[in-house]
């Protein structure tokens, strides 16, 4: 059945994104629990993208070398991560395959939601939201905002990271500042999951009054 254009709702397309650690995930879980939205989560599209058998996985083996992949020519993780870290060239390079690629991805979900008018929201969340330039194709991009010091806290307990790995991310993605520059509304996930709750209870009316 054809929808008229009275039927097909105007869906919002919101970014989300934030330093690593500052708890994107649970902001998401919270929205996709209280929003007609869809979700586009662009780190685990890409990790997709990782697979024998992908456009471009190719590629990234050609940069990184045979070397990263296990018996099963996948890629292992371990030597994957261990190969990249500190070689800002080396990610750079395979930023420049992988991202184009996502972003194909993500234009065509965001014409697929144009079409159905299923949704009230899409939410892309990825951490280089801002640096991919993905402002220039949503309507909005929201930071979720938790201090240096809660972001290392949650890293070292969550995932076990070093402050030498902490610290090597941290200079590899943008300051608080840059976040603040160019996202229209902030989220505060500094203290506890209820606040988190509250500030995105309270930037979704404030959107919805637009």
């Amino acid at each position: 059945m054809r929808h008229t254009d009275e039927e097909i709702k105007q869906t919002a397309f919101i970014g989300i994104t934030g330093g690593v650690g500052s708890g994107k995930s649970e902001v998401m879980k919270y929205l996709m629990e209280n929003t007609s939205c869809a979700v586009f989560q662009a780190d685990e599209e890409a990790k997709k993208l990782y697979i024998p058998g992908s456009p471009v996985f190719d590629k990234i083996v050609k940069i990184l070398g045979e070397d990263v992949l296990d018996e099963k020519g996948f890629p292992d993780k371990e030597r994957y991560s261990k190969k990249l870290f500190g070689n800002t060239g080396l990610r750079d390079e395979i930023n420049a395959i992988v991202h184009p690629a996502v972003l194909s991805l993500i234009l065509d979900r965001m014409a697929a939601e144009r079409i159905s008018g299923r949704h009230d929201y899409f939410f892309v969340e990825a951490a280089l939201l801002i640096e991919c330039g993905y402002g220039e194709i949503l309507n909005e991009l929201w930071y979720v905002y938790a201090s240096p010091e809660t972001r290392r806290k949650r890293l070292k307990e969550t995932r076990g990271y070093s402050d030498e790995k902490v610290d090597a991310i941290y200079d590899s993605q943008l300051s608080d500042e840059e976040y603040r520059k160019h996202c229209a509304r902030i989220i505060n996930n500094d203290g506890s999951i209820e606040e988190m709750r509250s500030s995105v209870d309270q930037i979704l009316k404030e959107f919805n009054k637009k």
